[in-house]
């Protein structure tokens, strides 16, 4: 079976073209976490499998390292959309991507190499009530909301972007000034998050520092995987945190370990906008006993 490995910084998965490869549907769980084995596989936070849609002109089949099936990934999505033009399955720059039956309309930007670099993706609108995130609350929607995780206390405020997503502002929790980012014990309080009980199929949680009204710093703990370097969705729920406490404008520059992603809300039409890069790092093929690595 043939692959590509593909990152939207450092937000990496395993691609396979489920035009031209097929792999029965209760193979994938295991297959994916397989794969997913950064020492005994290909390395990645999960696999994603690109089909023909049936409401748009792609599907983006999305599984986690555990073997989940995930609804959405902003970081998994720009990347389909490099693929499908990369290797020729449309030439259009404005496409459709379909996952987990939700369409999303994505802007696709050619380089000088003729390959895509960036893409725009019209995430469509945060769900808010806490009902449909899902989060258990007493509240219709959860902003600022307190939560005793593990022994203390956070306030969180949650969002959907089609995966739900707690939003934990440091500076509710710990003296941010005393705090890089990259110091932040997040193995240490994401599981406990993930798992908590007020979430009925787990949750993604963002841990934001605020910088200034259009740049924050995120780490994110992802359910199924951990924490990865950057989470798409998790950008776009942060923004509209921030702007819902009143911390930031609705332009945000979203800044994670892998680089940065620039989300803007746009509450008069209630859309969410994405903005960030796509690369390809190799294509390979694989069989039952081995990965054969092909860099390009």
């Amino acid at each position: 079976m043939k692959f590509t490995k593909m990152h939207g910084c450092g937000n990496d998965y395993i691609y396979v073209n489920g035009f031209t490869e097929h792999v029965d549907m209760e193979r994938k769980p295991e297959l994916v976490r397989r794969l997913s084995d950064r020492h005994f596989g290909i390395g990645g936070d999960g696999v994603i499998f690109i089909n023909p849609g049936k409401s748009a002109a792609f599907e983006m089949e999305m599984y986690n390292a555990d073997g989940t099936r995930a609804q959405m990934c902003g970081n998994g999505i720009r990347c389909v959309a490099k693929y499908v033009y990369d290797y020729g399955l449309t030439d259009q720059t404005d496409i459709t991507i379909e996952s987990f039956g939700k369409v999303k309309y994505l802007e696709l930007t050619p380089g000088s190499d003729n390959k895509i670099s960036t893409v725009r993706v019209n995430m469509g609108g945060p769900i808010l009530k806490a009902a449909e995130i899902p989060v258990i609350s007493d509240n219709e929607q959860v902003i600022s909301e307190e939560i005793e995780v593990n022994g203390q206390v956070y306030r969180m405020t949650c969002v959907s972007m089609g995966n739900p997503h707690a939003v934990v502002f440091i500076s509710d929790v710990f003296d941010e000034k005393k705090t890089d980012m990259k110091d932040f014990d997040i193995e240490a309080i994401g599981p406990y998050f993930e798992s908590h009980t007020r979430f009925p199929e787990r949750t993604n949680t963002e841990f934001v520092r605020v910088i200034d009204r259009n740049n924050v710093q995120m780490r994110v703990w992802e359910r199924g995987t951990g924490e990865t370097l950057a989470c798409g969705t998790g950008c776009c729920a942060t923004t509209v945190a921030c702007v819902l406490n009143g911390l930031t404008d609705t332009k945000v520059n979203v800044k994670v370990l892998g680089g940065e992603i620039l989300c803007e809300w746009d509450r008069q039409e209630n859309l969410v906008y994405m903005t960030g890069p796509a690369v390809t790092v190799f294509d390979g093929e694989i069989d039952d006993e081995m990965i054969v690595r092909e860099d390009i």
